[in-house]
């Protein structure tokens, strides 16, 4: 199968030659990763058959959080984690998108504007959400940053994934309607008010389009009629990875890659092709800062309320899922290409000898970013 390190492979020389000196570190390291992961530079473990003699490599991962091939094992663990705080009630589904015009400067400032973006959208939320003419109580809101559109190109946006109740001053569960949460163009209103207002605190010498004024800002509510397991799921895919995979490669040839993707709403595939530079570029434009986060928690899921949020689940007749063992998820991630080392047993050789660990091949050093 076709892989995104292939294009590396293929075209990163040039690449580097013409972009290097440009490129932010976090993308360097990427990479690097990207290109050398599963490959003797990351180390691993040669295994031996003890019954036909021929050894079996098993190389490490990069563990990079934009290669589309790892984090297969740290993906199961978070949805474990996170089917632990669910509660006994239906579920909203919301889209906060930034108008073009801040594009650029979200683009020049990531690591302080996604903060702002995530912060903004879940504030905007719970101000509307504490009318009791819509909620009436403090919601729990998962937010999850997306960069990308399906095609790669740059669009800042956030998902919250939110319970239909809050929880009152008096520490008291109200349910919220089961197709209906707040205004969505209150919310849009509210949203610009408060993101411009935090973006011009922590950019102050920053001078901000006037078009963003007369454009709305387009928000998207709707309740999980697919149900929020499938959100839950689609959520986690860019927490620990970009939003690439490797599976929508169809060709790599003449200096073009094509790819597929599917539009929103729609379920046939379509296809586009660009060049291989124009690929690269576009991808690791999705490459975040080392150190910001793609996911936030706030409200009674906030990492501080675990108390809180308990006694919601027992007001809700939420009963928590058993959460799986390290050992369960591993038996369960540990494949091929899916970013843990591989622990063969069986040789895939013979089919019948045990493989046993005969060495330890060392990491090689990563150069510097």
């Amino acid at each position: 199968m076709l892989e995104v390190a292939d294009v590396f492979r293929r075209y990163g020389d040039a690449y580097l030659q013409r972009f290097g000196e440009k490129m932010l570190p976090s993308h360097r390291r990427a990479f690097y990763d990207i290109l050398h992961c599963r490959t003797a530079a990351m180390g691993g473990h040669v295994y031996d058959c003890d019954r036909c003699g021929r050894p079996q490599y098993a190389y490490h991962s990069c563990k990079n959080r934009s290669c589309p091939k790892c984090q297969g094992e740290e993906t199961e663990i978070w949805l474990q984690k996170r089917r632990q705080e669910l509660l006994k009630t239906p579920y909203f589904h919301l889209v906060f998108t930034l108008p073009k015009e801040l594009h650029e400067i979200v683009r020049r400032n990531q690591k302080i504007m996604y903060g702002v973006l995530m912060r903004a959208a879940a504030q905007s939320l719970m101000k509307l959400a504490a009318d009791p003419r819509y909620v009436g109580g403090r919601l729990g809101i998962m937010a999850v940053l997306h960069s990308c559109t399906r095609t790669l190109a740059y669009h800042p946006h956030v998902h919250l994934l939110v319970p239909a109740g809050g929880v009152t001053h008096d520490g008291c569960w109200v349910s919220a309607r089961k197709d209906y949460l707040v205004p969505v163009k209150a919310l849009s209103l509210v949203f610009r008010g408060i993101f411009v207002e935090m973006a011009r605190k922590a950019l102050p010498e920053q001078e901000f389009p006037h078009a963003i004024w007369s454009k709305r800002w387009w928000i998207d509510c709707r309740s999980t009629v697919q149900g929020t397991e499938k959100v839950l799921q689609y959520l986690a895919r860019y927490i620990y990875r970009t939003a690439f995979s490797n599976s929508r490669l169809i060709s790599i040839d003449h200096g073009q890659v094509t790819f597929r993707y599917r539009r929103c709403k729609e379920r046939r595939w379509r296809t586009m092709t660009l060049a291989a530079q124009e690929f690269m570029r576009r991808f690791l434009q999705h490459v975040l800062p080392r150190g910001t986060h793609k996911v936030r928690y706030y409200g009674i899921w906030h990492p501080s309320k675990r108390q809180l949020l308990r006694r919601v689940q027992l007001l809700t007749g939420t009963s928590p899922l058993p959460v799986a063992t390290h050992d369960e998820v591993t038996s369960q991630t540990d494949t091929p290409g899916n970013g843990s080392v591989e622990k063969p047993r069986t040789c895939p050789h013979c089919r019948q000898g045990i493989l046993v660990l005969r060495q330890t091949l060392p990491r090689k050093p990563r150069p510097p970013p």
